[in-house]
């Protein structure tokens, strides 16, 4: 190997932080020392917050948007839990966080940035966006429940609201008018 030079690859480096870019700009206006392995963020939906997943630190980052500083930092225990994806809940009270290596959910409280629940959940969970949704709560349609007309107010109703059938069912979520109608069925009581 006379005269050879060998070289490693080299491995991407992390900066362990956060940047804050301005969208009209294009320019970084900020950088913030967050953990080790930024994994994964999530706005507050009032925007005054930003919770990092710092997957090998085993914390969650906190920064304040108006400071641009980190407020809190919360960890997840002495064993590696790995923190990959960050999700607030459509009221902003809570936030969760997929755990890749301890294979939980863990739900923050928003107010205090304590961790309040660990929810079992398959092997490996990485998670980008929305992750975490309310359940589909029940429909309510225009007939009443257990009257021999109720199934035929609610179809009338809501082909009349929504133009159609198709276009309710799309509107409300359903897969098809099929599945539509079974849940006015099933809300009728039939």
């Amino acid at each position: 190997m006379n005269g050879s030079l060998i070289q490693s690859p080299q491995v991407p480096q992390t900066t362990n932080s956060v940047s804050i870019i301005d969208t009209a700009t294009h320019t970084v206006t900020a950088t913030i020392p967050v953990g080790m392995s930024p994994f994964g963020e999530a706005v507050s939906p009032d925007g005054s917050k930003i919770y990092v997943a710092n997957t090998q630190s085993n914390s969650v980052s906190v920064i304040d948007t108006a400071t641009k500083t980190v407020t809190a930092t919360i960890v997840f225990g002495s064993s590696p839990s790995g923190p990959s994806g960050v999700a607030f809940s459509t009221d902003g009270t809570k936030v969760y966080v997929a755990n890749q290596f301890s294979n939980i959910v863990s739900v923050i409280d928003a107010a205090t940035n304590a961790v309040t629940a660990a929810i079992p959940v398959g092997d490996l969970p990485i998670a980008f966006g929305v992750f975490i949704q309310p359940a589909k709560s029940e429909p309510k349609f225009a007939g009443i429940p257990g009257t021999p007309n109720c199934y035929g107010q609610s179809v009338a109703a809501l082909a009349r609201q929504y133009g159609g059938l198709n276009a309710a069912a799309a509107v409300l979520g359903y897969s098809s008018v099929t599945e539509l109608q079974n849940a006015i069925m099933e809300y009728c009581g039939g």
